[in-house]
């Protein structure tokens, strides 16, 4: 049974982030420019000049922020940061979407169209100082998660209906061969958008429109869903302090105002206890 955790209604709440050694959540307001916590049971948040959209952690003070324009060290204590490599900076066209640290230190990170034009985006790895393009043309940029055992990643663009699964050097992360499709949902009219891998390597999917997160097996059978009180479900993350707890963040865009209205936790960021079991985020290695 899910909660509100965050009462604060996002725009497009995204990047949900529980920190390991801060034993504390992060996400994102992307339309509205904005990180988000809580803080010993207090709002937080931290405002921006750009879009923020997804975050690794770097150490207990310092966060790997993506935005628009670069991916940046940012100190949680003094809100100072520093860009550590351009992302997409001159393309006004573009911002950063959705990202995860992998189990080797990197961070991947999409990005898409500020109006989601079609191929506008793509997705990169940054790892050992090095920021490489991936996945080329792609529309909007999500479900980037990574198997426990480090075979592969999965990602996709929402706009295709479909998830793909990636495999991985076991040495490096880099990607190997090609990607394959691993979920279709086109024929349910679903869309995918944020997920995150348990500890057992079930895929958990947010999908857009749902009210949900549905969660799929490895061999990519689907084996239950968790509801929540809002329509645009848009990414999950275990946290707690076992990690079996399912956050997920929510967005009001593209709900007309009667909807909102009718249903006012549209936006907010909930909480699902004793979901399943999820794995502890990678720390970013700069």
């Amino acid at each position: 049974m899910s909660q509100v955790f965050d009462d604060r209604p996002c725009a497009l709440g995204e990047g949900p982030l529980w920190h390991p050694e801060r034993q504390q959540l992060f996400w994102f307001d992307i339309i509205n420019k904005r990180l988000m916590t809580r803080d010993a049971g207090a709002p937080q948040s931290w405002d921006f000049a750009e879009h923020v959209s997804a975050a690794g952690w770097i150490d207990r003070d310092t966060l790997l922020i993506a935005s628009e324009t670069g991916l940046w060290r940012f100190g949680l204590e003094t809100g100072h940061k520093d860009r550590i490599v351009a992302l997409e900076a001159d393309n006004p066209v573009t911002r950063s979407n959705d990202g995860r640290a992998d189990p080797w230190g990197g961070f991947w990170i999409g990005t898409m169209g500020k109006r989601a034009e079609r191929g506008a985006g793509a997705i990169y790895r940054f790892w050992r100082g090095e920021l490489r393009q991936l996945v080329p043309d792609v529309t909007i940029s999500n479900a980037i998660s990574f198997a426990p055992d480090r075979s592969c990643a999965y990602f996709c663009d929402t706009a295709t209906g479909q998830v793909r699964r990636w495999g991985l050097n076991p040495e490096t992360g880099w990607p190997e061969g090609d990607s394959a499709v691993f979920l279709d949902l086109r024929a349910e009219g679903l869309n995918p958008d944020g997920a995150v891998v348990d500890a057992a390597g079930n895929l958990w999917l947010a999908q857009w429109g749902a009210a949900r997160v549905a969660v799929y097996d490895a061999g990519g059978t689907f084996l239950r869903a968790v509801n929540f009180p809002a329509a645009h479900t848009s990414c999950p993350a275990f946290g707690g302090p076992d990690l079996t707890t399912l956050f997920c963040t929510s967005a009001r865009e593209g709900l007309d105002a009667d909807t909102i209205a009718s249903h006012p936790t549209n936006g907010m960021t909930f909480a699902a206890e004793n979901a399943g079991q999820g794995q502890a985020e990678h720390r970013v290695i700069l």
